[in-house]
């Protein structure tokens, strides 16, 4: 299961951002049970900016209840597999399907659903474990709303090399060791 970028800073700013990680924690304790790995990604960036590492605002959010057994890997850049080692640890724990949850959906989401595909996973895009900024895209006047909707249709319509893509929510997500 991989949990992008549900930081502390983040959480405020996104659609129902408490709710959300509510959501996601209660996915991630049920993948725990079921033996799925747990991975979280925490953006980050250079020292003295918003994403600066050392900045409490840049932790993974405590509402997750992360646990020790769990990973946490840091990046650079809105696709979570760019320069992070993520695909080789995958690949040491032989996962072929990922659960895709996280923040935000117009950006670091979908920019790591499509790597990874990419990368020859399947992805299991969690419908409403994810969310783009509070007040959607007001550039093309999308609400979050629609640009959640927009998101899970594009996804699955992808033509896109490498594993396939479907969205399920959260309620009907099943895990396999």
């Amino acid at each position: 299961m991989l949990i992008v970028d549900v930081q502390d800073m983040l959480v405020p700013l996104v659609w129902r951002g408490e709710e959300l990680a509510a959501r996601i924690a209660a996915l991630a304790r049920r993948a725990r049970a079921e033996g799925v790995p747990v991975i979280a990604l925490r953006q980050i960036g250079a020292p003295g900016t918003d994403f600066d590492p050392a900045s409490p605002g840049t932790r993974v959010s405590p509402l997750l209840g992360l646990e020790p057994v769990d990973t946490v890997v840091d990046k650079t850049a809105t696709d979570s597999f760019y320069r992070t080692g993520l695909a080789g640890l995958l690949g040491d724990r032989g996962v072929d399907t990922v659960v895709l949850t996280g923040l935000a959906t117009d950006y670091c989401v979908d920019a790591t659903a499509r790597s990874a595909q990419s990368h020859g996973l399947d992805v299991v895009l969690v419908g409403d474990g994810h969310a783009p900024s509070a007040d959607g895209d007001p550039t093309t006047g999308l609400t979050a709303e629609q640009v959640i909707a927009r998101h899970n249709l594009l996804l699955t319509t992808a033509i896109h090399p490498g594993g396939r893509l479907r969205v399920v929510p959260a309620a009907e997500v099943e895990f396999s060791a």
